[in-house]
């Protein structure tokens, strides 16, 4: 034992480590936690190495600043170490290596400012810290998630505490207790009313009224009476209570009981600043202008005094006339009614008006009241009493002496006392008399097997100035904390007994000491009481008895040093300074017996009942401190107020501890459950945290007490399976042994070396604080290692990868470079040789030629230069001869020129100027071009405007070319006559010897030469102006048609262009009214299934009334009828059940009405017609949505009709393209056939007498053409014929309105075809198509002849059978019926061996499926023998008595008739069996007496296995329907309402009898639905006719319209679905969460983090636990099942998507109450285990039923863990990416994600206010959790059965022998 703080001895223990650990923990980068005043405790890390004998450290503050902490010389305790950031954020403190209340703070801190999370597990105690806002985690999904979850499993909450006290109730059998501490404000209230519904939704009620919504109902009138404002809490709760919630036998809520303790009195008459009074008094001044409350003659609250001390007599934002309405209709609810309630108020106003009565001094030793005090007038009318006793009785009082009795005055200052005391013992009693009155509503008359108790109580208290009433509390806490530390020793030693620890004591607080100073003998409270019987005892001297006696005695009494009035305690929270000051007088709460008097004769009935127990009234039993205290009570209404005057006496502080010490005896008899709560600061702040309040409330409410014994001894435990998966990487592979313990205790000897650090017990390892973070650094370091290794070696691997790629690309680089120039040399070689022999010759040819030149330049020269001297002589002479004639010439020719460029400029400047007039008329053109009007108009004759363009285009190139002939003619004259001229000169030349003999004719002939010349040059000029002309005119020509074809261009863009345009708004208008099509149709279908779901939800409200009234009538029978002492319990209902008859079953359904009858005398009639009442709302309620939904119905009709009709109008122009290509077909065989009439006639015609010769080759080619056309002709024939069928197909599918415009769509199509360019295109498609056409049908013809090929043989082979069956039927007909049976089977052996033996050769593995099947047609076959042999035995001996009794009856046999052996002998003709056949009608007739048997054997007895075995599925149906349809034909009303009422209660009673089997459900939904089907198909309804035969046609019903009934049996069947849906869910929940979070499908991807005393289920698998495959085997199961019951494929579908809904609905929000399960690598584990879900839809061929989608938000929830969570981006991908969860879920798992390494990171809190920042717009519920509970709305689509009525047999083995075939 200790008696020093907490801290201390977590300092001590911490501080106590050996020198080499204190060097190994305190290196360099370690992590502190040093003492700070602002923050409590801040965070440091150190700079250097700790070494023995340092006497500071060098550390480094969060912030970057560098300080120096000194350690303490004496002790030299080192600072706290701070835990690896892996193991922050725990739930579960114990679970931290390091405990110590530095770690304890930062991680409540980090959970709740960080992630969010208000709840946290300290070992056995939860700690809840007050949000101050409203969170979304406590609604019926959480509870429902939490209902059945071991304590550990789930994240920490208030639900899993009070989880955790129902199941030890309900297990131990033994009561509970939920002890809820906290200071004023923590959250107290709230958590025990969570609590409290938390039981009433888990086990429900037995009673009318739900108990938990009276205790609910209660808050506001406690609220009201005992709740008031404080400087710390608007609302707090001046008094403590404990709620004893009952439970029956089956542990159901029954009742409650409430026990209240410590009100506080005296805020009655005195409230401190800034507070208020009770609720109660403000609510009543604030409605007194209401008219009922003008009696209470009452007005503001400022007006009184007992309201207007505190000076704050409003609350922001509380209406208190809305709050007294609250509290009136709680009083209502509790039956409490308007005359009591008045009653309460006249009280409550009394109490005010007798606050501001005034009393004066008449002298010193006596007062006065004046005389017609207003108040007390008021006063004395509202309690109805006198005024002048009151007044008389409130300033006097009566001594008794043993003589003589006398009234003695009273001063002002007593008699005012005495007012206060009488107003806070009137306010008290009325306490007392609403808390009766609520017991009085809680309390039931049902036996209470056991119980939970909810203790909302204060925590410990210490304030500036502290009295008695501080005093009392920290005494009760005191009692409560020992208790406390008791329960976690004593759990801590049963740990380490169980697991065989060595157990040492561990040295913990113990405050008994404390709890001896004040209720031991002497003690603080023995000389208070003693104090007060002295007559003349005062504060002062019961102060110095204290002094006296405790303070040398005892270390936790002190005394103040500057008080003598007050005394100072060490409380194990802290200590607390007492002023003495109205201890005696809060301890005695006397009250003037005289006044009591006045009021027990009082003419207010309600005034009197409070005070009717007299005796008890100047001190009553529980009171508390009379006049500045709380009152103490302990109101036990169930019990008589019966006491001795013994008791009277007794003082408050005894009574208290009396009170005390039962609490404490009802405690210790039952389980405790710890509750802490926190108040994080003091300003009501959300999620704000302040330090300084936490860590003293921690201190104050036992927190770190038990963090410090779990120091003590060894907190971390591990199993040896998770030690050994979480530390594995430490392991070496030789260290691994198949024996997990003794390999986890070889390693751990290695790794740590002291032993006492650790400790194997039989299935944990103990560890002490600090070496679960030593191993993780361990881990942590081996990982960084392997980390590293993997890094350099990968590296490695890609530099050298890396490298070699380089190298190789530079040999190859080298290799084709070497080449390359190896190439380039030999090149150059080459090249030089050859140049060299070039030059050689070429040097030898240029000096050749070089002599040649040289040579004929001389003669050259010589001939020249004698020419040269001859022609300048001759020049001369000319020159002179011709000058004049040049000039003359040149002159004309210059005038010319002028001339001619004068004109050509005219020419250009009227070009130029026409040109710009043109320019601005095209700009002025284009601009109108530009407008659709204007282009619309030029379209119209803008291709005659090209055609004449093109025209003119021509005309201009005919001018061209006539210009160009010329031109050549004028060259080609030209060339004539320059030869000509040439001939001349040449022949001149000749005779040149001759001119000069002749000089007179070669001067004239001189002159013609000169003239000849003269007019070559004019013709060469002329020649040059044509083709410039021509140049110019064939550029202008060209530009022309350059800007014609640019502006045709522009035109067609722009043409294109609005085509397009109009083509895109037409597309665009089409997809808008799809889109709109389909928007709308999605809502309706949305809307349908809305209507489906609130339909079927009001069916299963309907089942449930109706079960709870067959329950009702059940018990109440069965307590009429059985015998006394005896009753049925629910645990044997199922087998007793069973052992009923049928027939006790319908008589009870005959004798319904009477025993109906006799029920409801004993039932409550108030219950019964409440339960009738809401039956018929019910039903109305069902014909609405009945009604609704088939306007539904219609509406989505209607909308398909539409989409119809839009679909057809599509299809219009595909009929459109089919006429139009059927016509263009005509049209060609029109041309073909005149073809070839012409090719006819032409060889008819043109054809010589030889020529038309069969052999003659025009007549082949004339006759391949003939058979060419033919053919082709054929061809068109039968193309025209198909698209006729088509287009008359299409026709009469169409309506009659688009038939009507068809002719015109038709014509309009055909004119756009006008075109030569397109109906060219259209005739070559139309060509290939015909092509096309004709081979298809051509293989078809092929194929058709191959399958005429092949059905004929079958046909012979099928004759040839017939052939041999007759023969062999012909030959069993003759054999006695044994022999009969046996040929068959051996005949049909035989068939199916030969059939084996083929297919074997075949193909070998379709033979061995083929053996299966024939060995189990064998089986059957064996089977029906078996049974037609018990049958014909059966029949014999029937036989054998029908012919006894006709021989002794005598009767004479006729012809016809033969003995039993020769009818077996005599052979049957085979043409008689098909005739009997042939008359079955497919009907089953019965009794009316048979009915009974009918239903018990087909129904009630029938084994849903063996029929699903061996008959065909739906059997049960088809008979039902086959007898309903006899009762049909024969018309019988009757039998028919008759059969189908006691077939559906038939159904429902094996439903509810055996409703939990799965295999059964799933039996009897098939048949429902198979015989909702028959009912449809043979309705006689068109809808349901379409897929019947002509038979089945036959067979509807013809009498009776059923549609009412399959309404009915349409809602049983929905009834069937949701039990179907209920059962599976309950076969799959107990494996789902184990399945997809618990076990690891890929093992060694997660590892397992520590865990602290709440330990949670392993991820490692075990033996007992649940896997993926056993959900997927389960799942297989199921269908399976359905599939041999015969189950729609449809509805099986609707089946296997509720089913993964469940699935992803309970894993996703257990992922989202599970931090543990949210890590990457689970995300991992969930992603593998939905893809093994989506591979089983796959290869049951489910994927498009919609199964898939129901996964999405899981899938979307693993994807969350896995995705990176850092940048903006990342978020912005988030919220794209998480379309299927809501922002509350997508929050919660980024706050719940948790790294498993410390290689992950966690997600800031930036990061998620980033998320929450882009995820405001969204439009969802905030609600957290999926429902598990929702049910698809289900539909049966119809299904018709293609099996013949009049082909189904009957086996024996269903017993309904007495049914005959019609």
């Amino acid at each position: 034992m200790q008696c020093g703080t907490p801290a201390a001895g977590v300092l001590a223990q911490i501080g106590g480590l050996t020198a080499m650990a204190a060097s190994e923990l305190y290196t360099k980068r370690a992590r502190v936690w040093i003492p700070d005043a602002e923050e409590v405790w801040k965070s440091a890390e150190l700079t250097n190495d700790y070494n023995n004998g340092d006497t500071s450290l060098q550390l480094m503050l969060e912030d970057g600043t560098n300080i120096e902490h000194k350690l303490d010389p004496k002790t030299k305790n080192l600072p706290y170490l701070r835990n690896p950031d892996i193991l922050v954020g725990e739930n579960d403190l114990t679970a931290l290596s390091y405990l110590h209340e530095p770690a304890v703070l930062h991680n409540l801190k980090v959970r709740f400012m960080d992630s969010k999370l208000i709840y946290t597990y300290c070992g056995i105690v939860l700690v809840a810290i007050n949000p101050y806002e409203t969170l979304q985690i406590y609604g019926s999904d959480i509870i429902n998630a939490y209902s059945g979850q071991n304590m550990g499993d789930m994240d920490p909450h208030i639900f899993a505490v009070a989880e955790e006290a129902y199941k030890q109730m309900a297990r131990d059998e033994r009561n509970q207790s939920i002890i809820v501490s906290g200071e004023s404000g923590a959250g107290k209230t709230v958590s025990a009313k969570y609590a409290m519904r938390y039981f009433a939704t888990v086990s429900g009620t037995t009673s009318e009224a739900n108990v938990e919504q009276k205790v609910l109902a209660s808050n506001p009138i406690m609220e009201a009476i005992g709740n008031a404002k404080t400087t710390r809490n608007d609302n707090s709760s001046r008094f403590g209570k404990y709620i004893e919630i009952g439970f029956d036998t089956r542990f159901r809520i029954i009742g409650a009981n409430m026990r209240t303790y410590l009100l506080e009195k005296s805020r009655v008459v005195f409230q401190a600043d800034e507070e208020r009074n009770y609720h109660i008094f403000y609510q009543l001044c604030a409605s007194s202008h209401l008219p009922e409350y003008e009696k209470l003659k009452l007005s503001s609250a400022i007006d009184f005094m007992y309201t207007k001390q505190g000076r704050s007599p409003v609350i922001e934002g509380v209406d208190d006339t809305k709050e007294l309405c609250s509290t009136r209709n709680a009083f209502t609810l509790l039956g409490i009614n308007e005359s009591y309630q008045m009653g309460l108020f006249q009280v409550l106003a009394a109490i005010l008006h007798l606050g501001n009565v005034e009393i004066k001094d008449r002298d010193s030793d006596s007062s006065i009241i004046p005389p017609n005090n207003r108040h007390l007038s008021a006063f004395c009318e509202l309690v109805g009493v006198t005024y002048l006793d009151m007044s008389q009785w409130l300033c006097h009082r009566k001594l008794k002496t043993a003589t003589e009795t006398y009234v003695k005055t009273i001063p002002r200052l007593m008699a005012t006392n005495a007012r206060d005391a009488l107003a806070k013992l009137i306010y008290a009693k009325l306490f007392n008399w609403i808390v009766e009155h609520v017991n009085k509503a809680l309390i039931t008359n049902i036996k209470q097997h056991s119980f939970i108790g909810v203790l909302d109580i204060y925590g410990f208290e210490t304030f500036e100035i502290n009295s008695f009433e501080q005093f009392c509390i920290n005494y009760a806490n005191e009692k409560l904390q020992q208790q406390f530390n008791m329960h976690v020793f004593k759990l801590e030693q049963e740990e380490y007994m169980r697991e065989q620890i060595p157990w040492t004591l561990i040295d913990f607080y113990d405050n008994q000491p404390c709890i001896n100073l004040i209720e031991a003998k002497m003690g603080i409270l023995d000389l208070l009481d003693e104090e007060c019987k002295m007559p003349k005892g005062t504060d002062d001297s019961w102060a110095q008895k204290l002094y006296n006696t405790h303070l040398k005695n005892c270390s936790l009494f002190e005394k103040p040093r500057m008080s003598n009035r007050a005394f100072i305690i060490q409380h194990f929270a802290d200590k607390v300074e007492y002023q003495c000051d109205a201890f005696l007088e809060k301890n005695k709460d006397t009250v003037n017996q005289d006044q009591i008097n006045v009021l027990k004769a009082s003419k207010f009935p309600l005034l009197v009942e409070l005070f009717q127990d007299g005796e008890k009234a100047t001190s009553p039993t529980g009171q508390g401190p009379g006049s500045g205290g709380r009152t103490r009570l302990s109101v036990k209404p169930t019990k008589g107020r019966e006491s001795s005057s013994k008791e009277n006496k007794k003082t408050v502080g005894c009574q208290f501890r009396n009170s005390l010490a039962m609490l404490m005896e009802t405690l210790n008899a039952t389980t405790p459950h710890y509750v802490r709560c926190i108040k994080p600061n003091d300003f009501k702040l959300a999620f704000t945290f302040d330090p300084k309040r936490a860590v003293q409330q921690l201190r104050a409410c036992g927190v770190l007490e038990t963090i410090r014994i779990s120091a003590a001894g060894f907190p971390s435990r591990w199993t040896y399976q998770e030690f050994f998966s979480r530390y594995r990487v430490l392991m070496k592979q030789k260290d691994v042994l198949p024996d997990k313990r003794l390999t986890c205790r070889n390693v751990l000897e290695k790794l740590v070396e002291d032993q006492d650090k650790y400790q194997f017990g039989k299935t944990k390892i103990f560890f002490r604080a600090g070496q679960v973070a030593y191993l993780e650094k361990l881990r942590a370091d081996k990982l960084r290692v392997a980390c590293i290794r993997i890094q350099k070696t990968i590296r490695c691997w890609l530099e050298r990868k890396r490298y070699l790629r380089k190298r190789s690309a530079a040999i190859t680089v080298q290799r084709f470079t070497r080449g390359y120039q190896a190439r380039r040399l030999v090149k150059f070689m080459r090249r030089t040789q050859a140049a060299t022999t070039i030059q050689k010759y070429q040097r030898m040819v240029v000096e050749r030629k070089c002599y040649r030149q040289k040579q004929a330049a001389a003669l050259l020269m010589q001939t020249l230069i004698r020419a040269y001297m001859a022609r300048q002589m001759y020049q001369s002479l000319l020159r002179e001869q011709k000058v004049v004639i040049i000039q003359k010439r040149v002159r004309g020719w210059l005038a010319r020129c002028w001339y001619k460029r004068c004109l050509e400029s005219i020419v250009y400047l009227q070009c130029c100027f026409r040109r710009m007039k043109a320019r601005r008329q095209l700009k002025k053109l284009k601009i109108e071009a530009r407008s659709v009007e204007h282009f619309k108009k030029l379209n119209k004759g803008m291709e005659n405007k090209i055609m004449q363009l093109q025209r003119k285009i021509d005309e201009q190139k005919e001018n061209h070319k006539v210009v160009k002939d010329r031109m050549v003619g004028m060259e080609t004259s030209y060339t004539a006559e320059s030869e000509k001229l040439r001939a001349e000169v040449s022949r001149l030349r000749g005779v040149e010897v001759d001119a000069k003999n002749k000089g007179i004719r070669l001067s004239s002939l001189q002159e013609e030469l000169e003239k000849l010349k003269t007019e070559l040059s004019t013709t060469q000029k002329e020649k040059k102006t044509i083709e410039n002309w021509a140049k110019t005119y064939r550029e202008e020509m060209e530009k022309m048609v350059s800007e014609l074809k640019e502006q045709n261009g522009t035109l067609k863009k722009d043409k294109d262009d609005l085509n397009r345009m109009i083509q895109e708004q037409s597309q665009q208008m089409t997809e808008k009214m799809a889109h709109a099509i389909v928007q709308e149709t999605q809502q309706l279908e949305t809307d349908l299934n809305e209507e489906r779901s609130r339909y079927q939800n009001l069916l299963r409200e309907h089942l449930r009334m109706e079960e709870k009234y067959d329950d009702l009538k059940e018990a109440m029978a069965s307590s009429n009828a059985s015998k006394p002492g005896h009753r049925r319990k629910d645990s044997t209902h199922s087998s007793n059940e069973s052992e009923y008859t049928y027939n006790s079953e319908y008589a009870e359904l005959e004798e319904g009405s009477r025993a109906a009858e006799d029920v409801t005398r004993g039932i409550d009639t108030s219950l019964t017609l409440k339960l009738q009442k809401r039956l018929t709302e019910l039903e109305q309620e069902k014909q609405s949505l009945r009604n609704e939904l088939e306007n539904k119905e219609d509406q989505f009709q209607r909308a398909r009709a539409r989409d119809d009709v839009e679909f057809k109008k599509a299809r219009g122009a595909e009929l459109e393209y089919e006429s139009l290509k059927r016509q263009e077909l005509e049209s060609e065989n029109k041309k073909l056939k005149h073809d070839l009439v012409e090719i006819r006639r032409s060889l008819l015609g043109k054809a010589g007498p030889g020529a038309g010769a069969p052999g003659s080759p025009a007549y082949k080619v004339v006759l391949e053409q003939l058979n060419s056309s033919c053919e082709e002709l054929e061809v068109r024939k039968e193309e025209v014929l198909i698209l006729r069928s088509q287009l008359v197909s299409q026709k009469e599918a169409m309506h009659h309105k688009e038939t009507m415009t068809e002719p015109s769509v038709y014509a309009e199509d055909v004119s756009k075809l006008k075109d030569s360019d397109e109906i060219k295109q259209a005739y070559v498609g139309l060509k290939d198509t015909n092509r096309l056409l004709e081979h298809q049908l051509q293989t078809q013809r092929r194929g058709y002849d191959n399958e005429v090929e092949s059905l004929r043989g079958e046909l012979q082979n099928v004759k040839e059978e017939n052939n041999r069956q007759q023969q062999l039927l012909a030959q069993n007909l003759q054999l006695p019926p044994e022999a009969r049976i046996e040929a068959s089977l051996q005949h049909e052996i035989t068939r199916l061996t030969n059939e084996n033996l083929e297919l074997l050769a075949e193909d070998p593995e379709a033979s061995r499926e083929a053996r299966v099947k024939i060995l189990r047609r064998m089986v059957d076959l064996m089977e029906q023998l078996e049974k037609q042999d018990r049958t014909i035995r059966k029949l014999k001996k029937q036989l054998k008595v029908y012919s006894k009794r006709i021989g002794e009856m005598g009767a004479g046999q006729t012809e016809g008739q033969t003995s039993p052996g020769q009818m077996v002998d005599e052979p049957i003709h085979p043409v008689n069996i098909p005739r009997r056949e042939k008359d079955f009608q497919g009907m089953l007739e019965y009794n009316k007496e048979d009915e009974l048997k009918l239903v018990k054997n087909l129904i009630l007895e029938l084994k849903p296995r063996g029929v699903a075995v061996n008959l065909i599925p739906g059997l049960p149906a088809y008979i039902l329907f086959m007898c309903l349809r006899h009762a049909d034909y024969v018309n019988d009303d009757q039998k028919v309402r008759t059969l189908l009422t006691s077939t559906i209660n038939s159904i429902k009673k094996i439903l509810k009898k055996r409703g939990d089997d799965f295999e059964t459900v799933s039996f009897w939904l098939s048949n429902t639905c198979r015989f909702l089907h028959c009912l449809k198909q043979y309705s006689g309804d068109e809808a349901f006719m379409k897929h019947n035969t002509t038979r089945q046609n036959e067979h509807c019903l013809s009498n009776f319209d059923l549609a009412e009934y399959r309404q009915v049996i349409s809602d049983l069947a929905i009834q069937i679905y949701q039990q179907l849906i209920k059962c599976m869910e309950s076969i799959l929940q107990p494996s789902i969460v184990s399945g997809m979070l618990e076990h690891e499908t890929i093992q060694g991807v997660s590892g397992v983090k520590p865990t602290g005393l709440r330990k949670r289920t392993s991820s490692i698998a075990d033996e007992g636990m649940f896997t993926l495959d056993s959900i997927l085997r389960q799942l297989s199961a199921f269908h399976s099942t359905m599939c041999q019951h015969g189950t729609d494929p449809e509805l099986m579908k609707q089946v296997v998507k509720q089913q993964f809904y469940i699935i992803g609905a309970v894993t996703l929000n257990n992922l989202l109450l599970r931090k543990d399960m949210c890590s990457w690598s689970k995300g991992m584990q969930i992603r593998y285990n939905v893809s093994q879900l989506e591979e089983w839809l796959r290869d049951k061929g489910l994927m498009v039923c919609g199964a898939k989608e129901t996964l999405e938000p899981l899938i979307q929830a693993a994807q969350l863990l896995q995705v990176k969570k850092k940048t903006d981006e990342d978020a912005e991908a988030i919220c794209s990416m998480c379309l299927a969860l809501t922002t509350a879920q997508i929050v919660k798992v980024l706050n719940l994600y948790t790294p498993v390494n410390e290689f992950e990171e966690r997600v800031s809190v930036s990061f998620i206010r980033t998320i929450q920042t882009r995820l405001r717009d969204r439009c969802e519920s905030p609600q957290l959790l999926m429902d598990t509970k929702m049910i698809y709305p289900v539909t049966f689509p119809f299904s018709p059965s293609s099996l013949a009525l009049e082909t189904i047999q009957i086996p024996g083995s269903l017993n309904l022998a007495f049914l005959t075939r019609v």
